[in-house]
Parts: structure tokens; sequence; C-alpha cells
């Protein structure tokens, strides 16, 4: 099973982004470095406490993954970044041999932290966990990913939420700005590594571009836009992706935080993003709903409850082509954590499926009629009932 995942050999020395091919805006490439390769468009699973929730590393890997998504906040919180170091760094404690990428742990101390004070210097914020204070300043952001030992890290950066006041978003962009130098500068020279830094600018197109330019001024390995998905209509991320997309260097990886859903992932690759996370598809598999090619289905809907018929015969996961719906519903009706494991890998396994074709729609020059031909097999909807 799986979806040809490349052989890492001879390994990188360096990090480094190859653009392979080119369909419109949409960009089949490869970031390369010393614990493997990642191809693009991506999509990267969220292990959020060193863990995808309900599935083995195994499993995640097999399934075509070729980085997961670990979370700064939430590990150095529990059990500590400096734990995780003396026991080996990331990639040993979570038995993951390949790409890790961090986040900042910003979003989450601006979302999750119940008293958080901001200032030029950082943010102090009160843990969630234990009401402990805690101090996060970009350099400190970038010595816990580092103690990590993640393979790409994210700038401390502050994200704003939609909607919000010009004069909000332009100062929080312009922090942000001040925040990303002292987190290259934190970075220092790791050519095996990358720090990406985060387009912010809400959705105001000047302060998008305005904040894309300064990032590429930096000469930075890769670039994130951040800020996206956060309350505003799809269409209003899809424009700030047209405007910050072209300001951003063609020779490097462009990461689009946070999103999302299928559809915003075909959209978004059609307007030149290589890479994604997003908890979407392991929260909605704990929450009985699936992904398949026939769009989304609710296994918690009684119209499943008799149905013999597998979620989808022709996928490469076993959890869509060898359990029945009636079992899948008993599972989910019942609070079975195996529902939730079988749903979880149905829906990584559609969301690399997703990935893989698009890939090679690139490279075949067909993109924009297999993205017409996955959206047409979403709008005709799940196969009929019994």
């Amino acid at each position: 099973m799986g979806l040809g995942l490349p052989t890492p050999d001879p390994k990188p020395e360096k990090f480094g982004f190859k653009l392979l091919a080119q369909d419109g805006k949409a960009r089949r490439g490869e970031v390369s470095m010393p614990r493997g390769t990642i191809r693009t468009p991506a999509f990267m699973p969220v292990g959020t406490a060193a863990t995808v929730k309900f599935m083995y590393p195994g499993q995640v890997r097999d399934l075509g993954a070729d980085v997961i998504l670990g979370n700064t906040y939430h590990l150095m919180l529990r059990p500590g970044a400096e734990r995780i170091h003396s026991l080996g760094g990331l990639h040993k404690f979570a038995n993951w041999k390949y790409p890790i990428l961090t986040d900042s742990g910003g979003f989450q101390v601006m979302s999750l932290a119940k008293l958080r004070k901001m200032s030029e210097q950082g943010v102090e914020f009160k843990s969630h966990i234990d009401g402990v204070k805690h101090f996060m300043s970009p350099e400190r952001s970038i010595e816990i990913q580092c103690q990590l030992g993640s393979d790409i890290q994210m700038q401390l950066d502050e994200c704003t939420r939609l909607p919000a006041s010009e004069d909000e978003i332009e100062r929080a962009m312009q922090l942000s700005l001040r925040w990303a130098e002292r987190c290259k500068i934190e970075f220092g020279d790791r050519p095996g590594q990358a720090m990406f830094g985060i387009v912010q600018g809400g959705d105001i197109p000047r302060l998008r571009e305005e904040s894309a330019q300064s990032l590429k001024d930096m000469d930075l390995k890769g670039y994130s836009i951040g800020g996206l998905a956060v309350g505003e209509p799809q269409q209003v991320m899809l424009d700030m992706l047209e405007v910050t997309c072209p300001v951003l260097p063609e020779d490097k990886p462009r990461y689009l935080m946070g999103v999302g859903t299928p559809d915003d992932l075909i959209e978004s690759v059609s307007r030149g993003v290589d890479m994604f996370d997003c908890v979407m598809p392991t929260r909605a598999g704990r929450h009985g709903l699936a992904f398949t090619r026939y769009g989304k289905v609710n296994l918690k809907n009684a119209r499943h409850k008799d149905d013999h018929r597998p979620l989808d015969p022709l996928s490469h996961c076993p959890a869509a082509r060898d359990y029945s719906r009636a079992y899948l519903y008993h599972l989910v009706k019942s609070n079975e954590a195996l529902g939730s494991m079988l749903l979880t890998w149905n829906n990584l396994a559609y969301y690399q499926e997703l990935m893989q074709g698009m890939r090679d729609a690139i490279e075949a020059g067909r993109f924009e009629d297999h993205k017409v031909e996955v959206k047409e097999g979403w709008a005709r909807g799940d196969i009929p009932t019994l």
C-alpha cells in the first residue's frame, strides 16, 4: 500500500527546493533535506503533542506523508523541550525519522493562553494546563524549536483574527516582520534545516504585499502564509493568495498554514501554494466525518446503519475499503476508539491521495482538468442509500 514514497538516498546535506514542473500557477516540486524529501504539493499531518492522533507513525508514513507537524507551544509545556532534547530529540522521541516541521507557538499563545501580555520583546502568557507563567520571545521560540530538533522551523509572529481593523492588522504585521529578523539572527546558519518567515497582513492586499516583499528581502529558506482561514470567507483567503504568491520567490517553498478543506487545498495549489497542514482530517475522523472522493460522509447518519458496503471500494486505504459502513456507524454511535482510528486513517489517506493526484496532474500538464474532475466527484455526492 502507499503512494510511491521517495527513496532519500543519497541524502542531501543542505536544505533545498527544486521546482520540477508547473501547470499554470500550480507547482510540482521537492523540498530536500538530510532526513528526506518532501514532494510538493504536500499535506503535513498534524502531530500536535508528538503524535498524529489515533495513528501509528508507520501508518502515517505508509499513507504517503513525507513530513509531519509538531506544536511548539504544547511540546514546550508538556513534556518540555529540554526533556525531549535530553531524550534524543523529537524525531527519536516520536519514532519518526523523516522531516518534521514545527510551528512557532505563536498561534496557540494567542488562542489558548488564559492571560497574555504583548510587548516588543515577546509574549507573556499563562499555561492552559497548570496556570504557570511563561515568556515567549522570538529568540526563545527558535531556541525551543532547535531543542526539539525540527527540520523546518517557523518564526514567531502575531496572528490577527479576522475581521480586524486595518490599523490593528498593520501593527501586528510590522511587529511580525521585526520578530522575523530576530528569529533569523537566532536561527543562524543551519545548512540542513530551515527557518520560514510568515506573511501576515490580514485581508488587506497592500499589507500582504508589503509583508511578502519584506520577508523576501530577508532571503529566508522558505515562506509561510499565515493569518488566513481564521474566520474569513474562502474567497477572501484565495484573493490574498493571489496577491501574495506572485511576490514570493519562485525558487523557495510556499506554505499556507492551518489550511484546510480538500477544496481549500486544490484551490490554493492552483494559486501557487506548495505545502499545507491542518487538523481537519484528524479532528473530523474523531467526530464521525469521513472525507472521500464522493465528498464528506457523515457516519453518524442512520442511513448507514444497515449498509454492508465500504466507504470507498477503490481506496488504497483498508479503513475505507475493508470495513462496512454499518460497522463504522456502529463504532461511531458507540463511541468506540476504533471508529476514530478507522475514520482518521481514511481521512489522512484521502488527503494524501488528493495531493498525489495533484502532483501527477501537474506533471502531466492537466491540472485544471483534474481539478474539474475532482470537484465533479464531490458534487455528485455519496452513493445512493440502499
